[in-house]
């Protein structure tokens, strides 16, 4: 088994245990736990579904787009919240050492998708040195039609001392799930994994297991 993306969020978890305040362990709990109920899966893009056409902006000015990932096989997706999230900081760094260096082997493009703006969504990339790309879904366009967006609650709005559409430069509270894709040549989803909960994230084994029974089975 590759390093675990669990391990790493669990001792995450452990250090705001013991660093944060009843009253803000309670509001990031209860507004994970608000989404897990809330979320409708019916509605979230699911495996045979045809993936939507897309051009997404990396954050080194290139155009990503979805025939060119899938021109000679499968590509991966991940959607992640913004450069500042605690977690993605965590999760993006794992799937660096644990992830890429497989599909990079493979020949499979990894695309890590966030809707914060180039210019401070460049910053997770340089901070942990990631070199699969990083891009922008502007307005969370793709990841609304992905069905995978959700927007904070009151209660998480009002406790924010900055609002998350200035840090994010969206001007809106959306973010996506975090959500691993696994895309085939066809253009259709071959595998897909959806986490209401930001705070749980696709482990890098079973994508690699996902990506690797596509490639036998071709």
């Amino acid at each position: 088994m590759t390093e675990s993306v669990r391990a790493a969020l669990g001792a995450l978890q452990g250090e705001r245990d013991h660093s944060w305040t009843p009253a803000q362990l309670d509001l990031n709990a209860s507004q994970r736990h608000e989404l897990v109920i809330g979320f409708d899966q019916s509605r979230a893009i699911k495996i045979g579904d045809p993936m939507p056409n897309f051009s997404l902006e990396a954050v080194d000015g290139t155009t990503i787009r979805l025939d060119s990932l899938i021109a000679t096989g499968p590509a991966v997706l991940i959607f992640f919240r913004f450069a500042g999230c605690p977690a993605c900081n965590v999760a993006l760094p794992v799937y660096q050492r644990a992830l890429w260096p497989t599909l990079r082997e493979l020949g499979v493009p990894l695309v890590a998708i966030s809707p914060q703006i180039p210019s401070r969504l460049s910053e997770i990339q340089q901070r942990h040195a990631l070199d699969f790309t990083i891009a922008t879904d502007r307005d969370n366009h793709l990841a609304r039609r992905l069905g995978i967006t959700f927007e904070a609650n009151s209660a998480t709005r009002q406790a924010a001392t900055i609002p998350l559409g200035e840090v994010t430069g969206t001007g809106t509270w959306e973010l996506p799930f975090p959500t691993a894709l696994v895309i085939n040549e066809a253009g259709v989803v071959a595998w897909s994994d959806v986490t209401p909960d930001w705070m749980k994230r696709t482990e890098a084994d079973a994508i690699i297991d996902a990506v690797r029974s596509m490639i036998v089975k071709v």
